[in-house]
């Protein structure tokens, strides 16, 4: 019978195979349970926590059980909500759509929607679609030439806040938040925010699908020089001189939070299959 002295020489290694999913954070467990005294393995564990603590939040859905849940992933649900608002589009103005993008709104109190934004070459319009019923409920349109400055950066709040999140976003001012009144600041269900902050929707990674849609580099590239066009073909007092692309961090001004910690941990904020509810 081997002795245990003679296994000193085995190194665990991977099994995963070429064409394998990403491999599951629990693959990871038995290497923890190993010999303390060895070095390697406890900086290689160092390394994977990292990268996991650094993905943006809300985290990726990567296992299909839980991507079913949100109803955008059934089959059809997204290119049903595509024709729908192409059709509005088409019956209310003749502009051209640029681009399609499934992305999550954080508002002014913190709260996760699902929203969808379409870009054509004078408005960005911000759709809430409900994937239940498969119909438009809201929509938002925002004049290309009104939006001034866009930021980049990573959600920063308030030192005594509650609920905090991590991870980086995007915010699109087309007014002075100087200008905001104290009822609508102060006010959870507000309209009269002069910005919209946005971040990647929580089935990016679930196909490659929704990685192209889902992606908030792929919409701040084509955001950004149809704003910088719609500014030069402007005339008048709304003329600007030109786009202000800042890199900041984004304040999210919240404090007890408690509206946003339940939301956003039931994830009210998206078309979900609840589940049973009853007896």
């Amino acid at each position: 019978m081997a002795t245990l002295g003679s296994l000193e020489g085995f190194q665990p290694v991977s099994l995963q195979q070429e064409g394998d999913e990403q491999p599951c954070e629990t693959d990871h467990l038995s290497v923890e349970e190993g010999d303390p005294a060895k070095d390697s393995v406890p900086r290689s564990m160092s390394r994977v926590s990292s990268v996991t603590e650094s993905r943006l939040y809300p985290n990726p859905y990567h296992w299909p059980f839980v991507s079913r849940k949100f109803f955008v992933t059934r089959p059809g649900a997204i290119e049903t909500a595509m024709e729908d608002l192409k059709g509005r589009i088409a019956e209310t103005s003749e502009e051209t759509i640029q681009g399609f993008w499934l992305l999550t709104e954080i508002d002014h109190w913190n709260n996760e929607k699902e929203r969808i934004l379409l870009l054509t070459d004078r408005t960005l319009l911000i759709c809430k679609y409900d994937f239940i019923m498969l119909s438009c409920v809201q929509l938002q349109r925002i004049p290309l030439s009104a939006i001034d400055p866009i930021c980049l950066g990573k959600f920063v709040f308030p030192r005594m806040s509650l609920d905090k999140r991590q991870g980086e976003g995007l915010r699109i001012y087309w007014g002075s938040p100087a200008e905001q009144s104290l009822l609508s600041r102060w006010n959870p269900w507000s309209t009269q925010v002069p910005y919209a902050t946005f971040t990647e929707h929580p089935v990016k990674y679930t196909s490659d699908k929704f990685l192209g849609i889902c992606k908030l580099s792929g919409f701040v590239s084509k955001l950004v020089p149809a704003v910088q066009n719609a500014h030069n073909n402007s005339t008048g007092s709304s003329r600007r001189k030109s786009l202000m692309v800042l890199t900041e961090p984004i304040l999210i001004e919240t404090y007890a939070g408690l509206m946003s910690f339940i939301g956003n941990r039931n994830l009210l904020g998206y078309s979900l299959a609840r589940g049973s509810i009853g007896f």
